[in-house]
């Protein structure tokens, strides 16, 4: 089983990704906590090079390219094979993220970026997804004045357009992806969660 949690930054998902990676736990079952762009050596190294303020210029399809590579490594040497022995693999981002954020918030052909993902990912999508929905102002207004990577660091009109690109996401793909209202509690998050795991049959 594959799970992957979406949203802007400063949306929860991170959080709520670790809930239900120790919920998963504290059950016995096998499962990995993972992330994106990181997850193995190689692609966190790649992370580094995405996320960091640079003083030159940053092409937006130079920035997709890091992106992909980085998911390249992350499904073949810790996605795929965990999955192959049976782990319920839990991402904080994946694909979703790339065409929300390089293609909705950067502009660039999402068409483009989808045949490239296939590429990469060798056809793995994941079997349920969370979309942890919150307006902009509210999730930068969670980051708070701490040091920004270059990403967060964007312009609201940025953030806002990505925001469109996942719920535009969402809509298109309503059986996989399941939009969660991320504005109340961490708790009242994660039970929504977990109704909706038991609801579809993921869950005892």
């Amino acid at each position: 089983m594959f799970i992957t949690f979406e949203g802007i930054e400063g949306s929860g998902k991170s959080t709520q990704a670790k809930l239900l990676y120790e919920w998963f736990l504290d059950r016995g079952r096998r499962v990995v906590l993972t992330r994106e762009p990181g997850g193995t050596e190689a692609a966190e190294r790649i992370r580094d090079l995405i996320l960091r303020e640079w003083e030159e210029s940053f092409p937006p399809f130079s920035e997709l390219c890091l992106y992909l590579a980085a998911r390249g490594f992350h499904v073949k040497n810790l996605i795929k094979p965990s999955l192959s022995e049976g782990a319920v693999v839990i991402c904080d981002r994946f694909s979703d993220s790339t065409l929300a954020y390089q293609g909705y918030g950067r502009g660039l052909d999402l068409e483009l970026i989808k045949k490239m993902n296939r590429e990469v990912t060798e056809g793995i999508k994941p079997d349920l997804t969370f979309l942890i929905d919150v307006p902009v102002e509210v999730g930068l207004e969670r980051i708070g004045k701490r040091r920004r990577d270059r990403i967060e660091g964007e312009s609201l009109e940025f953030h806002r357009r990505v925001r469109r690109g996942f719920l535009d996401i969402a809509g298109k793909e309503p059986e996989r992806v399941v939009v969660v209202d991320g504005t109340g509690s961490r708790e009242e998050v994660f039970k929504f969660i977990l109704s909706v795991l038991k609801e579809k049959g993921y869950a005892p």
